[in-house]
């Protein structure tokens, strides 16, 4: 048996070492996958002008060349989110300087060649490199030459470059040759479930294929951009608000996804539900439903709205908040 068990080991270290020129990654920003960030785009394995990730998805797009980790608000952004390194090595380059205005508030001029706004390289030898962009202006820490761990501050998330959310853009190469850590033999997998050696995370990553960013409550129909920005969610309104209105901010949705909206009175009872169906996919987008205020008013107390992403008959993603109507 002892035996036995080390012949397994020395088995399964031999098909590991198989990629023995493979590094192990990091997590190489400060949040938590599917709470705090979310990851918006894969790298495309289509080599054709179809978009296709890893798990046969649409979660990337023509010629996406890494993994774009995103942030649920802008106001996450301004807060700080840690860029890290995701595995040991030596700076390559570096650049800070770059406004956080995006793709639309940065002359094409200044973009030129700078697509990745404020960034960094890292050589992690035998052939290696990773990069890291969009990241937020004067936050870099790091210099060329500086050698760097698992885990060391880089900068931090930001609006840099040619971006149109707040996200980190990490890139993997091998001898120049882009790598997607979630496949890095180039296989696509349309079972997104990883086994161990499959990717080169540390710590696996779940594939979430679409979902919810955020939900919340408004006395009308927010602004996308006070949505994106995490400032449209109300904890209360007062007796005297025109409308009740849930609105649910998504990504990932394909053409026939449908996300439903319920409101739910004080007292249990439904108050209104609305089914809104997506006829063609979008990266990120926001919808809402909801009515005015009743003739005799509103029910005082604690109201719920609860939001649903529905794909092919299942929910993908789901959540609800509570908003109190004050006397």
């Amino acid at each position: 048996m002892i035996r036995f068990s080390l012949l397994a080991a020395l088995l399964l270290f031999a098909a590991q070492s198989g990629r023995s020129d493979t590094l192990r990654l990091g997590l190489p920003l400060d949040c938590v996958p599917g709470e705090s960030c979310f990851i918006q785009n894969f790298v495309d394995t289509d080599p054709g002008p179809d978009a296709v990730d890893f798990a046969c998805g649409g979660l990337t797009y023509d010629g996406h060349k890494g993994t774009d980790f995103a942030l649920v608000s802008r106001a996450a952004m301004v807060e700080g989110v840690t860029v890290r390194a995701a595995a040991p090595g030596v700076v390559r380059a570096s650049r800070d300087g770059m406004a956080d205005t995006g793709r639309d508030g940065t002359m094409p001029e200044d973009l030129d060649g700078r697509e990745c706004g404020n960034g960094v390289v890292i050589d992690h030898g035998g052939g290696w490199e990773s990069q890291y962009c969009h990241l937020k202006a004067g936050s870099v820490s790091v210099a060329r030459g500086a050698r760097v761990a698992t885990g060391t501050p880089l900068g931090e998330v930001g609006y840099s470059g040619l971006t149109e959310t707040p996200h980190l853009h990490l890139s993997l190469r091998k001898d120049g040759t882009v790598v997607d850590p979630f496949a890095p033999d180039g296989t696509r997998r349309c079972d997104p479930d990883a086994r161990p050696g499959d990717t080169l995370w540390a710590d696996p990553i779940t594939y979430v294929p679409g979902g919810l960013i955020a939900l919340g409550a408004a006395a009308g129909v927010p602004a996308y951009d006070a949505i994106k920005a995490g400032r449209a969610g109300r904890a209360s309104l007062p007796a005297d608000a025109p409308a009740l209105v849930g609105w649910a901010y998504l990504f990932g949705a394909r053409a026939g996804d449908v996300v439903e909206i319920v409101i739910e009175q004080p007292d249990g009872a439904i108050w209104h539900r609305h089914d809104i169906a997506f006829e063609k996919p979008f990266a990120q987008a926001f919808r809402a439903s909801g009515k005015r205020r009743p003739a005799d008013g509103w029910q005082v107390g604690e109201w719920t709205i609860s939001a649903r992403m529905i794909r092919d008959g299942a929910v993908i993603s789901g959540a609800d908040v509570a908003v109190t109507i004050r006397p």
